[in-house]
């Protein structure tokens, strides 16, 4: 039975009387906790916490939204909280926090494989997190082909968006690797859905951004997982080398993982993505970048096991013969394929250590399409970042290919066949949110009057035209799906797409 924390509204106590769900007294610090994100730019108070013990507990409250009151009221599934601008909140109405479920035992990671067909899937339960699917999985050894660069995320969360990283342009974001659903709909029905079987909501959820269902578990799929990694990295001073480099390397077979980032005065080499470099290392690159003030390097991994260790470095080699980085700037590492996964654990507990970790975070996460990443190189980072000497973090960009993506699917990305994935991940101090929140502006507003063709990822606008813009020709079906699954539009309220 689930508990329930709230705030003195009457439509909570009828709640109560009518889903059985415990009211608890320490309702303040329930809804403050969940009041805020990792961004910690927003602050909505929920009128109530939902703290479920079964997916039926959620069904409850779904179906209380929509029959039980007259005025309906907002719900939000909070995963682990890792938004940056208020999308998990719901002001006024009742935030899920969907770990209880993980907390009563009810999801457990369940793992199949068939060893004639060499196919296998995890049934995970949307409250899940990342690192512990991979944990889980490779008990069996096997593994999810497709993750985020940071894995304390939650399955439901990053399905609600895409989750991507450097495995993309080769396996396709997360959502391109789930085979079933369990979900709970706007209207309170329980549906399993999948290609097949209720497709309309699948495809609907995937990229949803919570607005169509709330996902109580999700199938992966799973391929048998390798051991250790060869871990490359090659420094460019000129953009376009870099960009053709990059789109060589994910149009050939057997790079497992390609990335990009920037380094400059205000995004040192080393960050808490991952501390690559040797302190020699660093002043070589320090040197480099006084020199031509943006350096761009581009990461590359290969996967190996035991079978496949003497010939690795071999097909490394063909792969990266003939890329145009800056002579005698090479630098290469070995480690375990769980440690690289999890590389961004590490940055996290030295930043907590030192209390930078729960501190703002303005990010802007943008799909920039092949034929206008010189444009927001020179407009973007070369002038308003370089100029404005504000950024305080890393900032990534890596190229993927639409191919791995499936239109049907909510998620908007750019038309061209290759685009990029660019993440501007500021943090800052309480006081200089408004000056990266001002830089971020100037950037959007820098793409639009230069029809750059962007699309945010992890978006957030203000207005509803602003979001029409965004969905373009897909606006259409996403508001058929609302009608369809959230007649009432109680999901998700914290995105501000539809109220």
């Amino acid at each position: 039975m689930g508990k329930l924390h709230f705030k003195p509204y009457e439509f909570l106590s009828q709640l109560d009387i009518a889903t059985s769900l415990i009211i608890s007294a320490d309702s303040y610090d329930a809804t403050v906790a969940t009041s805020t994100d990792f961004g910690k730019l927003v602050q909505e108070i929920p009128a109530a916490v939902l703290y479920p013990s079964s997916a039926d507990d959620i069904v409850k409250l779904v179906n209380f939204s929509n029959n039980g009151v007259s005025v309906p009221y907002g719900i939000a599934a909070r995963g682990h909280g890792h938004s940056v601008r208020g999308q998990a909140m719901a002001p006024n109405g009742v935030v899920v926090v969907m770990n209880s479920l993980k907390n009563n035992n009810m999801n457990e990671i369940r793992v199949s494989w068939d060893p004639i067909l060499e196919f296998g899937y995890a049934d995970v339960g949307g409250e899940q997190l990342w690192v512990h699917v991979l944990h889980a999985t490779l008990e069996h050894g096997l593994a999810p082909v497709s993750w985020t660069d940071y894995l304390y995320l939650s399955v439901g969360g990053t399905l609600s968006n895409a989750g991507i990283s450097g495995q993309t342009f080769r396996y396709g974001p997360q959502i391109s690797n789930v085979l079933e659903m369990d979900v709970i709909t706007g209207k309170g029905e329980f549906m399993t859905c999948s290609k097949h079987t209720n497709s309309e909501l699948f495809f609907a959820v995937l990229g949803g951004l919570g607005q169509f269902g709330i996902i109580t578990r999700a199938r992966i799929v799973l391929e048998k997982a390798p051991t250790r990694v060869k871990w490359v990295r090659v420094l460019y001073a000129d953009f376009s080398k870099f960009t053709n480099d990059q789109e060589q390397l994910i149009s050939i077979d057997g790079m497992d993982y390609v990335e990009g980032s920037l380094m400059m005065n205000q995004s040192p080499p080393n960050n808490w993505r991952s501390s690559f470099f040797s302190h020699s290392n660093q002043s070589k690159i320090l040197s480099l970048i006084s020199k031509y003030a943006i350096i761009y390097c581009l990461e590359m991994v290969k996967y190996y096991d035991d079978q496949s260790a003497n010939t690795v470095d071999e097909e490394l080699h063909k792969m990266m013969k003939g890329l145009n980085f800056l002579s005698g700037h090479i630098f290469k590492k070995e480690t375990t394929f769980v440690d690289f996964l999890n590389r961004v654990k590490k940055g996290e507990l030295k930043l907590q250590s030192k209390g930078l970790w729960d501190v703002p975070h303005p990010w802007l996460n943008l799909f920039v399409p092949k034929s206008s990443i010189v444009d927001f190189n020179d407009g973007v980072f070369v002038d308003i970042i370089l100029r404005q000497n504000k950024t305080t973090g890393p900032i990534l960009v890596y190229p993927t290919s639409r191919i791995r993506w499936d239109d049907r699917m909510s998620v908007v990305i750019p038309e061209e066949e290759t685009f990029y994935c660019v993440g501007l991940l500021h943090s800052c101090g309480f006081n200089d949110c408004e000056s990266l929140d001002g830089q971020n502006e100037e950037i959007l507003n820098y793409c639009e009057k230069n029809d750059l063709k962007i699309k945010q990822y992890l978006p957030h606008y203000t207005t509803k035209e602003a979001w029409m813009n965004h969905f373009g020709k897909k606006w259409k079906v996403f508001q058929q799906r609302k009608s369809q699954f959230d007649p009432k539009m109680i999901l998700s309220p914290g995105q501000k797409i539809f109220n």
